[in-house]
């Protein structure tokens, strides 16, 4: 009896201090380049997606594809026992006020939620856009593949849908395909009023837009360059919270920064050949993608995408100028460097739908002291806390201890000065949660 209690004593610690899971290698392995080209291939084939394009043709258009991918994540379902609740989530735009849209249109998204075992009201979505363009984003006759903008982020969405239907997690995965995010970014708007109507609490939101091109316009190629974009802090914080960053720090320390961290060091710790570049930047410069309506709503979200574009094939008409072929054509699209981007995906919902929630309240102290304290609130489901800390300078997390069950810890001889900290709660599972930021101080 003794020998089974310290088995089972010594199972629980090894699962709280390793460093990795099997579970998650086996993830990676299991995405399929081959069903994401032929994903892609699929959606290509609908001649158009644009936004406004036919909604009753079983084989051009955008009703069509949102009718596909639907029927693709009802297939996943009956693979799984019916571990998906497949459905449709639309929202009316009005043309009238709104150059882009020429006329009034659902804007319908698809949505799949593999529901949890532990947790009913905590989501954590990954996303991709079902709509595409060619030169003139209204013009829905002519042609516009979109293979990489964004069929190939909607091909890796279901393909983790595919992989990570497998497994039982504790809170609520969402696979997302967005529409009419080239007019204005409505499909994400719709979902995240839909979330927020529904009282849901989104964990996070990874927004897959563009993960199948290695060749840059700057003729930089690379199938191991990815890049996470992410705000510093939210929108929506107060003037008291903006005030007291003023002087204790946190200006690169919001909620999708910490998400942004995350994925960095999931990435490096299972699928270490994979170089994710964290921009501090909500995205592109002076553009806009699917993340952002959620981020407007004070959740937390980051945009995951190549690195290298080549603008000559994005948002362009389908021609050839000068010996330079234009548009978003299949040819363009690297299959196996979007199942890598794929996988960064699924190992990061795989992991955080199997942790615990993040600690509460968490609180710093230490102020002309040799050391720096911290306290927290506990919260259900975590067996213990990790804190975290790095040089001010520092865009990644790089220093750790795990302090155990325990609400407050004092880490004796770091100058609370020259670091930032954050605290993680652990599962017994050893899966960890985002690292929060501290929000109040104390004496």
């Amino acid at each position: 009896m003794k020998k089974l209690l310290f088995l089972s004593i010594l199972s629980i610690s090894f699962s709280i201090f390793s460093q990795t899971d099997q579970k998650i290698y086996d993830i990676v392995s299991s995405v399929s380049s081959k069903r994401i080209k032929a994903d892609v291939t699929t959606l290509v084939n609908f001649g158009t997606r644009n936004t406004f394009s036919d909604t009753v043709s079983n084989t051009r258009g955008i009703g069509a594809a949102r009718r596909w991918i639907k029927s693709e994540f009802e297939n996943i379902s009956k693979n799984c026992s019916n571990c998906l609740n497949v459905f449709y989530q639309k929202n009316l735009v009005k043309a009238e006020g709104n150059d882009r849209v020429p006329t009034d249109t659902w804007i319908v998204n698809v949505a799949a939620v593999q529901k949890g075992t532990k947790y009913p009201n905590r989501y954590i979505i990954m996303s991709g856009d079902i709509d595409s363009r060619n030169s003139d984003g209204s013009d829905f006759t002519k042609d516009a593949p979109g293979a990489n903008d964004n069929a190939s982020g909607m091909a890796g969405t279901i393909e983790a849908a595919r992989v990570l239907s497998k497994y039982k997690f504790e809170n609520n995965i969402i696979y997302l395909g967005l529409s009419g995010e080239e007019q204005g970014l409505f499909g994400g708007k719709g979902f995240a009023e839909f979330a927020k109507d529904n009282n849901w609490e989104i964990i996070g939101v990874f927004n897959n837009d563009m993960i199948g091109n290695i060749k840059g316009v700057d003729g930089v190629i690379s199938n191991r360059d990815f890049r996470i974009f992410s705000e510093p802090v939210p929108p929506t914080e107060t003037e008291q919270e903006r005030q007291m960053r003023r002087f204790y720090g946190g200006e690169v320390d919001g909620i999708s920064r910490q998400l942004a961290r995350y994925v960095y060091k999931t990435t490096k710790t299972y699928m270490p050949e994979m170089n994710p570049m964290m921009v501090y930047r909500l995205d592109r410069f002076g553009r806009g993608g699917h993340h952002r309506p959620f981020n407007d709503l004070g959740w937390a979200g980051i945009r995951i995408m190549e690195s290298h574009e080549d603008y000559n094939h994005q948002h362009q008409d389908l021609r050839t100028e000068n010996g330079i072929e234009y548009g978003d054509k299949i040819e363009f699209v690297n299959f196996d460097y979007a199942a890598k981007l794929t996988a960064v995906n699924a190992i990061n919902l795989a992991s955080i739908a199997s942790a615990p929630p993040e600690p509460k309240n968490v609180a710093i102290g230490g102020v002309v002291e040799a050391s720096a304290k911290l306290k927290w609130e506990k919260v259900d489901g975590a067996t213990g806390y990790k804190i975290y800390w790095r040089d001010t300078t520092s865009p990644t997390w790089d220093h750790r201890r795990y302090v155990g069950d325990v609400s407050e810890f004092t880490l004796e001889g770091i100058v609370i000065d020259n670091s930032f900290f954050g605290v993680a709660s652990v599962g017994k599972n050893g899966f960890e949660s985002i690292v929060v930021f501290p929000n109040s101080v104390f004496r």
